[in-house]
């Protein structure tokens, strides 16, 4: 069958197939004890402070600096996921599901994949020019997003500790932020951007090899932690405490992002299409699998969250190719 004969759904899938295929490898891998739980945090290790700060490091630098530093892509997809969160917490907060739950899920709800999965998957779909604006995106939500939901999650604490607790989170907040390597990775991405800065060819090529090595180790290891997560759950849980918030983060998210995206190209607010494409497919993604740890670390309900990403990831191979066929 020639390419030009491939049907465009066929297409899409013959792209993502392969990034599923890797998350879905290593699912398999843990939960067969093929890949041990022990060896999980290793792989994380390298994937956060080697390979995948060199992936986006090489982005960046190879973006133009203006598409980073994009103000109307920021400020329209925080005002999305500022949307989201809101609903979300209004939606899922009751009587058992507290501001720390709540706020959690929240944040799963609008904190897409966007560094393990969404940066070369949404690169292999439309070219390294989208690399610029996944990367914006994920900076958002990093920065901005995070540090928002884990202050509301010490709302349940009452009075002036409440109010002490929630300064203690936005400062435990701003702390990940800064010893986190991905957004210094950006930052001097963009530096060297902005200055033409290459490396020696030594140094650049062992900088490129540990970037090509992100995508496949990244992929293998969500499906690893998705596993564990599964394996280590330790009570039932009702199908309404996560269900809802998992159709939010895959339908919701990426529809308001459109709708609002829309609107402002038709109120002649300079965003290109181009731009608004690549900020639905980020939103389209399934949620980010580092806010299971960040709800560990702050005592949240982690079987829920882990739940959350489960589902969204398992749907996401649908759901997104979907996105990709109606945009594309």
């Amino acid at each position: 069958m020639r390419p030009d004969t491939i049907p465009p759904v066929l297409q899409v899938l013959l792209v993502t197939f392969p990034f599923f295929a890797l998350v879905l490898a290593g699912y398999v891998a843990a939960r067969r004890r093929m890949l041990p739980l022990e060896a999980i945090p290793g792989l994380n290790g390298f994937v956060l402070f080697f390979a995948l700060p060199c992936m986006l490091f090489r982005f960046g630098s190879t973006t133009p600096i203006a598409q980073l530093l994009d103000l109307r892509v920021a400020g329209l997809y925080l005002l999305c996921g500022l949307v989201i969160v809101g609903v979300t917490i209004a939606l899922t907060l009751n009587a058992r599901i507290r501001w720390n739950d709540a706020a959690f899920g929240a944040l799963v709800a609008a904190f897409p994949n966007s560094g393990f999965m969404g940066v070369p998957l949404i690169v292999a779909l439309l070219g390294a020019s989208s690399a610029g604006t996944v990367i914006l995106t994920m900076v958002v939500d990093m920065v901005i997003t995070s540090s928002l939901c884990i202050a509301l999650s010490r709302l349940d604490e009452g009075g002036g500790d409440g109010r002490s607790a929630v300064f203690g989170a936005a400062r435990k907040a701003l702390k990940g932020v800064l010893t986190n390597p991905m957004p210094w990775a950006i930052i001097l991405g963009g530096v060297a951007s902005a200055w033409a800065f290459r490396f020696p060819e030594p140094v650049e090529k062992t900088v490129w090899l540990l970037a090509d090595a992100a995508s496949p180790v990244a992929l293998f290891t969500i499906g690893a932690v998705l596993a564990r997560a599964q394996m280590t759950a330790n009570h039932p849980m009702p199908v309404a405490d996560y269900l809802p918030v998992a159709a939010i983060k895959l339908f919701a998210h990426p529809l308001l992002v459109l709708g609002v995206g829309l609107v402002a190209m038709r109120l002649g607010l300079g965003l290109s299409s181009e731009a608004l494409t690549v900020m639905v497919l980020a939103a389209a993604l399934p949620s980010a699998s580092n806010v299971s740890l960040l709800a560990e670390r702050f005592g949240a309900d982690n079987g829920r969250i882990a739940r959350i990403i489960l589902v969204t990831t398992a749907a996401a191979f649908l759901t997104f190719s979907g996105a990709v066929t109606l945009l594309t």
